[in-house]
């Protein structure tokens, strides 16, 4: 069944879901596409628990706080998620518009298209053992989206950067921690770094100097590490493994939709912050101009100037009346306050 709608966000992260708001408070309706399970991207699938600084009017806001505060901004606007699925095609209509079509053979047809799907999607590096695929989402974990499934359980984290010390600290106050590097060096930050020293110290985090090599089933559903150390092997027994080896970032189809592209990055204007291809827009991580940041709130300004551009193409005929949330009633109706 073919579904309508003014714009099509293809992501559903912070910078998408505030787009919504700015369409929303023009009249223009949204679906977002996003194949994650639930809305929030990357804030609220690999650092929901982590604090952000750089919010305005936040001293300190959680990754899923962010996401709540702005699925709670835009539900004046009702828009639809469609989940688990990524936009495979687009193409035009007969009329100009847009028919987008997903990986789940979900049809939307739109008059715009916002792309604000980071710098992609998101890929785990994954450890080169064979087979780890069978053990993924039982004893083996690449995010944490529910740290209490590892309250009093054995768990190894590898890695050196930030997410494996981070991880290392946090989840030493609830399990047993073995950290696993192949160096005693560390990418993370200096502070994250002395924590963990300072842990493994009072013993309460066990630091393994070594290499991953293989991994085996026991009996009694934990998993038999295997590591190599001054070229000898070794086994731990754990119940959890989670390798923090950072992520990579596939565009996917994005790359094949014939939008001027740099280095995996789309070319946009900084005026409306529309594509190569009139009525496709990029907002936030996923674009690139001169100047650019990559900063959720840098994402936030480009909703707005965007959803501006947007209103031209969903109502040709109209006039666009600037309005200001704090004084207009007409606002304040739709917002509901």
């Amino acid at each position: 069944m073919l579904e309508k709608t003014d714009v099509v966000i293809i992501g559903a992260g912070p910078v998408g879901l505030f787009a919504v708001f700015e369409l929303g408070l023009l009249n223009i309706s949204a679906q977002l596409v996003d194949n994650l399970d639930k809305p929030g991207g990357q804030c609220a699938e690999l650092y929901p628990d982590k604090p952000i600084y750089d919010i305005p009017s936040r001293v300190t806001i959680s990754g899923q706080e962010l996401t709540d505060d702005l699925l709670k901004q835009v539900e004046p606007f009702n828009p639809v998620y469609h989940l688990n699925q990524q936009v495979e095609s687009i193409s035009k209509t007969e009329n100009g518009e847009w028919l987008v079509e997903t990986s789940i053979k979900k049809k939307i047809q739109a008059k715009c298209i916002v792309i604000a799907a980071g710098a992609g999607s998101f890929v785990p590096r994954k450890p080169p053992i064979e087979g780890i695929e069978k053990f993924e989402n039982q004893n083996v974990f690449y995010s944490i989206r529910n740290k209490s499934i590892f309250q009093e359980k054995r768990v190894l984290i590898l890695g050196g950067g930030d997410s494996a010390l981070d991880w290392t600290n946090e989840l030493s106050k609830i399990a047993i921690i073995s950290l696993m590097h192949r160096r005693k060096e560390f990418r993370a930050a200096p502070d994250s770094v002395s924590t963990m020293l300072e842990l493994e110290k009072q013993r309460k985090v066990n630091f393994i100097l070594g290499q991953i090599k293989n991994i085996e089933e026991t009996t009694n559903n934990s998993i038999r590490v295997s590591y190599e150390n001054e070229n000898k092997i070794h086994d731990i027994e754990v119940d959890f493994l989670l390798p923090f080896f950072g992520l990579k970032m596939e565009l996917g189809p994005i790359a094949r939709w014939g939008l001027n592209l740099n280095n995996n990055l789309i070319k946009v204007d900084t005026e409306k912050f529309e594509t190569s291809e009139p009525s496709i827009f990029a907002i936030g991580d996923i674009n690139t101009y001169p100047g650019k940041l990559k900063l959720i709130l840098s994402g936030f300004h480009e909703a707005a100037l965007m959803a501006q551009e947007c209103f031209k193409y969903c109502y040709p005929d109209k006039k666009n009346v600037f309005r200001y949330t704090t004084s207009s009633k007409e606002l304040h109706k739709k917002l509901k306050v």
